[in-house]
């Protein structure tokens, strides 16, 4: 496991945790947001910002490590859900690297499972994207990000539809329309109520969709030599302004871990 500590100057700052109450003394590093400015009109407004992240504690995250590069962080689209949403959320947080090959005694203490993410949230460790997620927009409802009901499941059938096709080795067995269908179900919706599902603030349910089209992007191009088509400019426009979000940007899986991640599903 490794941990990274951030601060918003880019320096470094070098300390020692006792880790998880388990007796164990760890290099610890708090991550602060990118997009301070970004999010900011003012001096006023972005001091107001620092100083409410600064009066937060770090939040304990645990997610995939990098398979392919030390210290990185790996390939998980459900990982990146949650730190996205602390990072549009302006939440400080220690983020523990977990290496799958070789699950440490510490993590599955936390969840026997040996699943991620995993959060610390009111002394208790959390699990599932959709539960910490939620439960980040109740105790942090500042900036909100929760998706109407009503547009919450856009966008939703992608991920299996995308798994289906790369998975499929028969060209005519109609997983590539499947997933084209759900696709030009997206293109239609964006072209009407765009940027983003929720108009034109980014919300919850962009931050589930974004790094599931970035797995899907990378891991069909390589496999398949498939990209979505030029007939869906909708759905090209919002990737792209997912994808060129500083949060995103922080907190994307390097190509080749996304790559190896899928290999064993491609081969298997």
């Amino acid at each position: 496991m490794s941990t990274a500590k951030i601060t918003p100057a880019a320096s470094v700052l070098s300390s020692t945790i006792n880790d998880l109450g388990f007796g164990l003394r760890l290099p610890s590093y708090t991550i602060l947001p990118n997009n301070f400015k970004q999010r900011c009109g003012s001096s006023q407004r972005r001091l107001c910002i620092m100083a409410k992240s600064s009066a937060l504690n770090p939040l304990e995250v645990c997610a995939k490590a990098s398979v392919t590069i030390p210290n990185k962080l790996g390939d998980c689209p459900f990982c990146q859900r949650v730190l996205l949403t602390m990072e549009e959320k302006h939440l400080p947080y220690d983020l523990k690297l977990v290496d799958f090959s070789n699950k440490p005694e510490w993590f599955l203490k936390i969840n026997p499972e040996g699943k991620v993410p995993v959060v610390k949230l009111d002394e208790k460790w959390v699990a599932d994207s959709d539960v910490i997620t939620q439960s980040l927009e109740e105790k942090y409802p500042d900036p909100p990000l929760m998706t109407p009901a009503e547009k919450a499941s856009i966008g939703s059938k992608i991920f299996s539809t995308f798994l289906g096709f790369l998975k499929s080795k028969d060209s005519t067995d109609g997983t590539e329309q499947a997933l084209l269908n759900e696709l030009s179900s997206l293109n239609d919706y964006i072209k009407e109520n765009g940027p983003f599902i929720n108009g034109s603030e980014i919300s919850a349910a962009d931050l589930s969709l974004g790094p599931k089209l970035y797995h899907m992007e990378i891991a069909l191009g390589h496999y398949k030599n498939w990209s979505v088509p030029d007939s869906l400019p909708y759905v090209k426009s919002y990737m792209q302004s997912v994808f060129s979000r500083d949060s995103f940007v922080k907190t994307r899986a390097l190509k080749e871990d996304v790559v190896a991640g899928w290999r064993p599903k491609v081969m298997g």
